[in-house]
């Protein structure tokens, strides 16, 4: 069986929001004055750029990450979407989301968004206790983020929401029941997150502590046990969907397909004539916008991948999907071999410990591996 086509995708990077959570190590800024027709036109200015340089190619998503999109003006939103057929051909079913917190919500910006463009929404709860809210440094209650996820799936046929879990001290128990209440709240996706303490953030220098590995390791399994029940299994590592309501933007991503970033600190991997050059735009919001005004886009830096790296690229993504990659899909993209990145014992290795599986082309992580995933590349990888 052929590997489904990973698609071509736009991601647009919205750097700011109102608060910044003391997990959160994302590109994200506070700022009390954005000039929304200055970002608009520079936000455009990127878009040509990269656009002229992947003209013709048929795109089939559009993110809107950040940072909080939905602070955004609708009117920039929809003038980016405008322009889109101006570079590309557009798929008959363009997915096309915005992520949004639960404090930018309401009813009438959300019906600008979807007049603009927009037909998915991904909204930031992270839980639905106002204790567990407090201690993230969310500025919604509980009640707000109920009510902004009943305007959200009233707006848009396809809604999203986030939770974090693995918190300090949590119980199994307490964690099934706010899943149970997720699942009455959810559309056809979720997005289930464990609580990582990353370094530079407020949590890392204050050291907050995590679950331990067994206590989080029970709680992942729960996820699944439940998550398959209510038929949300997962499709990748924590994200969950009806069969067919799966994240398109994202399966790019883990797929190994093409996809342009624009906007303050957004990555991207463009292939052209059997290369590939990852692209970075400039972090810093600030200096992202001087330098686009200076000469049409912020690019930092590009670098072109070479077929190994590329290749280990494709299964370290690949890997994180319940459906695993396909090895012949290795030397089409990269032109490299499966047996030049793969080491063939410590395939062994992992099959005989039940930690991975394969049929024909293609291999993948059974549960037990995608639990320990990190460990699983490594003993892949030569």
């Amino acid at each position: 069986m052929a590997a489904p086509d990973p698609g071509f995708a736009l991601y647009i990077h919205w750097p700011f929001c109102l608060s910044k959570c003391p997990y959160c190590d994302f590109n994200s800024h506070v700022c009390g004055n954005i000039d929304h027709t200055e970002w608009r036109d520079a936000l455009l200015s990127e878009l040509e750029h990269f656009g002229e340089e992947t003209s013709g190619r048929h795109l089939t998503s559009v993110f809107f990450g950040g940072g909080t999109p939905s602070l955004m003006s609708p009117g920039t939103v929809g003038d980016l979407l405008d322009k889109l057929n101006v570079y590309w051909s557009l798929d008959d079913n363009l997915e096309v989301t915005l992520e949004a917190n639960p404090t930018s919500i309401e009813a009438g910006k959300f019906r600008d968004f979807r007049a603009a463009g927009t037909n998915r929404v991904s909204v930031g709860v992270q839980a639905l206790d106002n204790d567990t809210l407090k201690f993230l440094g969310r500025e919604h209650s509980a009640d707000e983020a109920r009510a902004a996820l009943s305007i959200a799936r009233k707006t848009f046929d396809r809604c999203s929401f986030d939770l974090i879990y693995a918190r300090p001290n949590q119980s199994p128990e307490s964690w099934q029941t706010e899943l149970a209440e997720a699942l009455e709240l959810a559309g056809d996706h979720l997005s289930l997150y464990q609580l990582t303490i990353e370094p530079g953030t407020p949590f890392y220098r204050d050291g907050v502590d995590t679950l331990d590995d067994d206590a989080a390791a029970d709680l992942y399994e729960l996820t699944q046990s439940l998550m398959e029940a209510a038929n949300r299994p997962a499709y990748e590592i924590s994200n969950h969907a009806e069969p067919g309501s799966e994240c398109r933007h994202n399966l790019t991503y883990w797929r190994g397909g093409d996809y342009v970033g624009i906007g303050p600190g957004a990555h991207g991997r463009i292939s052209n004539t059997g290369e590939t050059v990852a692209t970075h735009q400039i972090h810093n919001p600030e200096a992202w916008l001087s330098t686009v005004k200076a000469r049409a886009h912020g690019t930092a830096k590009r670098r072109e991948l070479t077929a190994n790296v590329r290749a280990q690229e494709l299964v370290m993504m690949g890997l994180r999907l319940r459906d695993g990659f396909d090895t012949s899909s290795i030397p089409q993209q990269t032109g490299t071999t499966v047996s030049d990145i793969i080491d063939q014992q410590g395939q062994q290795r992992l099959v005989d410990g039940g930690f991975i599986e394969q049929s024909g082309e293609q291999i993948w992580a059974t549960p037990e591996g995608r639990l320990r995933l990190n460990s699983v590349i490594g003993m892949l990888l030569k």
